[in-house]
């Protein structure tokens, strides 16, 4: 089983597939990745931003430079299950992700009262206080829940080589109690399955080999931005200019 880590930096891209392309995929990958101990598994998280989406708009601009801030939890919680906080940068095309673990119940407290306990972990702590300073900084709220299924892959030989197959992407607006949920309406109906390959280097031969053979091309595809432009943009709230 392939770790979550607290702390780690990557390069992303994302690859829109229909399903015919996705089972030859996969029939291709056999010989060099499998599955991990997760399989077919359900992705939740809200995506905070200011009252006027100032950051994902500043993303969709295309910056240098760019951050998210969500809460992530793999599968629906109750009050006792982990989620993550978590920041998201990418600095000239690398992803650096730093996120802190907290139980669900506790992380809702949070989020009304940032400043009301300490983590033990020194490294724990220094990204929660980095977590603190971006809520504040920014003024952050919660806005949109953006779920998906997923199953994820590595590569025999070398686990930082993975591949994630994202299905059902779907999202809604937040009620205001900040709840994780598995309901939604679809994000992009147009796209059967989203795989997002994350390497710390250069791909595999074989993999840039089999892509090219399936005639398989990288397109800019973020669930947040995507779910923004097409269901929560609004001109009476363009105030920000990108």
């Amino acid at each position: 089983m392939v770790k979550l880590k607290n702390s780690f930096q990557r390069k992303e891209k994302k690859y829109p597939l229909d399903s015919v392309t996705y089972q030859k995929l996969r029939e291709r990958l056999i010989p060099f990745m499998q599955e991990d101990d997760y399989g077919l598994h359900t992705i939740m998280s809200i995506y905070f931003d200011t009252p006027s989406y100032e950051m994902i708009r500043h993303s969709i601009s295309k910056p240098a430079y760019k951050e998210k801030f969500r809460i992530r939890s793999y599968g629906i919680p109750n009050n006792d299950s982990d989620v993550f906080l978590e920041i998201k940068k990418k600095v000239k095309g690398v992803v650096y992700k730093r996120r802190i673990a907290l139980n669900y119940q506790l992380a809702k407290k949070y989020i009304q009262y940032p400043h009301s306990f300490k983590l033990k972990g020194i490294k724990d702590q220094q990204i929660k206080q980095e977590i603190d300073w971006v809520l504040a900084r920014k003024k952050l709220e919660p806005k949109v829940m953006i779920a998906y299924d997923r199953r994820a892959l590595f590569a025999h030989d070398n686990q930082d080589f993975r591949i994630t197959f994202d299905f059902n992407i779907r999202y809604c607006k937040i009620n205001g109690k900040n709840e994780l949920n598995d309901s939604g309406e679809r994000v992009a109906p147009e796209i059967d399955v989203l795989m997002e390959v994350k390497a710390l280097g250069a791909y595999p031969l074989w993999f840039s080999e089999i892509l090219a053979d399936l005639e398989i091309y990288p397109s800019s595809f973020s669930k947040y931005a995507q779910t923004y432009e097409r269901y929560l943009y609004c001109k009476e709230d363009f105030s920000y200019v990108v």
